[in-house]
């Protein structure tokens, strides 16, 4: 029988749910919430239910959003007929740190992967194939998938369901990121030089 009490014992099993974060690590968290005069347990608190009512998905590009649109689809100034295709929201956080990419971006929320039974139907793509389809403008599609076995599948599938889009230029990110990386871990420059070095990507 645990001799810690029922609340603090809840707070641990929640804390461990969360990806890298094992049980003597939530204990810790645990531990420091409690005794941590100085922290804003309600703000806090209310940061994390906000996750709930405040944000949405945007209807356009299905990255993390306040309103109807997110704050890159909104603005005026971004290229609208240049689109970069992404796994994750994490991804588009990472390459606009890079600070040199001013177009829009697609977050397909995840990538094609047969065994873990996620398919094309479980992803954004039909949306995108929508976007190419809703306007007459030559747009260039910037696939941006990870370098991984998964990620470069789905890139794969894209091109192949994009090539006889004739308004459409296909291109795919440069791999100055390692094969097997992440873009959310990868550091500002090399970033920069593979949304630079950005090659057209056409389907077998």
């Amino acid at each position: 029988m645990s001799v810690l009490p029922k609340s603090i014992r809840k707070l641990i099993e929640e804390l461990s749910r969360l990806p890298g974060i094992g049980p003597k690590t939530a204990s810790r968290l645990a531990f420091f919430l409690l005794k941590n005069k100085d922290l804003d347990r309600e703000g806090l608190a209310a940061a994390i239910d906000n996750l709930k009512t405040g944000l949405v998905f945007c209807e356009q590009c299905h990255n993390l959003a306040e309103s109807v649109l997110c704050s890159i689809c909104s603005d005026r100034n971004r290229k609208q007929n240049l689109i970069c295709v992404v796994e994750e929201p994490l991804d588009v956080v990472a390459l606009e740190q890079g600070r040199r990419y001013n177009g829009t971006y697609h977050v397909l929320g995840g990538v094609l992967s047969p065994i873990d039974g996620i398919g094309p139907k479980n992803l954004k793509i039909q949306e995108l194939l929508a976007r190419a389809r809703g306007t007459n403008d030559d747009i260039e599609i910037i696939i941006a998938t990870n370098p991984s076995l998964e990620g470069e599948g789905t890139a794969m599938y894209l091109a192949r369901q994009l090539k006889d889009f004739v308004n459409v230029k296909l291109t795919r990110i440069a791999h100055g990121l390692p094969i097997g990386g992440d873009i959310e871990y990868a550091d500002e420059l090399t970033i920069m030089k593979a949304m630079e070095g950005r090659r057209e990507y056409k389907a077998n």
